[in-house]
């Protein structure tokens, strides 16, 4: 599952590119030594359950201490990026896709071919983002996949009923527009296709669209039949016609249609459309299934969950996995190893998920993330019903890290409307492949 902070917070995160690795000093424990693994993760909530996982784990190698190290996300990868070049890492650590490029190109990460692991028992995204040259670099841990998260309330208030099955065109027609028109109200009680509607005096926003590329725009392009890249480790191409008409329609939901807040409020940094859906502004926002137990405590309504409104290429949708990653010059090889031996199997993965934390990347034990969700009356089965459907991985490509800072100062502009939506999609595209290497 990705972070459950917003993807653009990673555009703060280190931008400079591994450097090759310093020497590793130590030679490991001697036989019968106590070993002491360091396992490394930026989720709080996780972290009471990566508890019990390691209990249970040390108590099936009474040789072998697991200490957790948890980091913010927003210092996660600084200061992964310094122990790599410190040759200091952890010995076993969450990597997320579009970091990984940049540590498996260098080297930190050990190839975990003597695993033997049958990768057609796990999520197919999870094991493709982590595969370089044929080889497997990651443990699939989870994932998480973009969904459509709603306000039964402001809908009933309303007298709309959440469609079947949402859908969207480049020229505003669909359900989806239909649906939010309704749901977007003024100062005087209009909405933005009554005569009188006054689009300076929105108190209730039927749709959150805004400038983030993993729960936004990127869903917007496939599901057009757009083409984010030409192939993994490839070159960008989210500048061709249907791309373009893709990013037009996100742009338009705010600046033509009126049924999303103005760029000036929602673009990063900022944090506000995330508040906004909370206090009940907004009606419909799409998001990550890792951003609920975030989301619940705080939103004082009945929160549905509905799947992402289809597209006139179908329904494509987001799935981003993360990974568990055994870094390659570790002092504990072996023990680390059979660390992440046990991290992939069943029993570990089951127990996240029966908590409520993740979507296992294990195939056949996500019920217990549903029933989790249905005991706190939500309904989180379109998430997993988008799961076995289209889904995409973030960009895998070297050169992400630096270039996700440029790309979002790119499209605030664009959503602000100060940049036309094909220049923009250009000068992105130049500016990204400029930077693969």
């Amino acid at each position: 599952m990705p972070s459950t902070r917003f993807r653009w917070a990673a555009a703060l995160l280190g931008a400079a590119l591994l450097t090759p690795l310093a020497a590793c000093g130590g030679s490991g424990a001697g036989p019968g030594d106590k070993v002491t693994l360091t396992y490394r993760l930026w989720d709080d909530q996780q972290k009471v359950g990566y508890e019990k996982v390691m209990a249970a784990f040390e108590k099936a190698n009474p040789n072998i201490h697991v200490k957790i190290e948890l980091l913010p996300y927003d210092q996660y990868w600084i200061k992964m990026t310094a122990d790599a070049v410190a040759g200091t890492a952890p010995d076993v650590f969450w990597m997320q896709t579009n970091q990984f490029p940049e540590f498996v190109t260098k080297g930190v990460l050990a190839d975990l071919s003597p695993l033997k692991l049958d990768t057609a028992k796990y999520h197919p995204n999870v094991v493709a983002a982590y595969t370089y040259k044929s080889k497997l670099y990651g443990v699939p841990k989870d994932f998480g996949v973009v969904g459509l998260l709603y306000n039964k309330n402001l809908f009933k208030k309303a007298g709309v009923q959440m469609p079947a099955n949402l859908t969207w065109a480049p020229d505003g027609s669909g359900t989806l527009l239909q649906v939010a028109r309704k749901l977007t109200v003024d100062a005087s009680g209009k909405h933005p296709d009554q005569p009188g509607f006054d689009p300076n005096k929105v108190q209730q926003y039927g749709f959150a669209s805004w400038d983030h590329y993993q729960t936004q725009w990127m869903n917007w392009v496939n599901s057009n039949g757009g083409k984010l890249m030409d192939r993994p480790f490839g070159k960008y191409t989210f500048n061709d016609n249907a791309s373009v008409q893709a990013l037009q329609f996100g742009v338009d939901l705010v600046n033509k249609y009126h049924v999303s807040p103005p760029a000036a409020q929602t673009n990063p940094p900022s944090d506000k459309i995330n508040e906004m859906f909370k206090r009940g502004e907004v009606a419909m926002f799409p998001a990550n299934n890792a951003l609920l137990p975030f989301v619940t405590p705080e939103a004082h309504f009945d929160l549905g969950v509905a799947s992402m409104p289809q597209g006139p290429a179908g329904r494509s949708v987001n799935l981003n996995g993360l990974s568990e990653a055994v870094y390659s010059k570790s002092r504990h090889k072996k023990e680390a190893m059979r660390l992440a031996s046990y991290l992939s199997t069943a029993e570990p993965q089951k127990m996240m998920a029966d908590q409520g934390y993740i979507f296992p990347a294990l195939n056949g034990l996500s019920q217990g993330y549903v029933d989790y969700w249905r005991k706190k009356n939500i309904d989180v089965s379109p998430y997993l019903e988008e799961s076995k459907g289209t889904t995409f991985n973030l960009p895998i490509t070297t050169g992400f890290t630096a270039f996700e800072p440029k790309l979002i100062r790119i499209f605030n502009e664009m959503y602000l409307g100060r940049l036309a939506v094909k220049q923009a999609a250009d000068q992105a595209v130049q500016q990204g492949n400029a930077l693969v290497k």
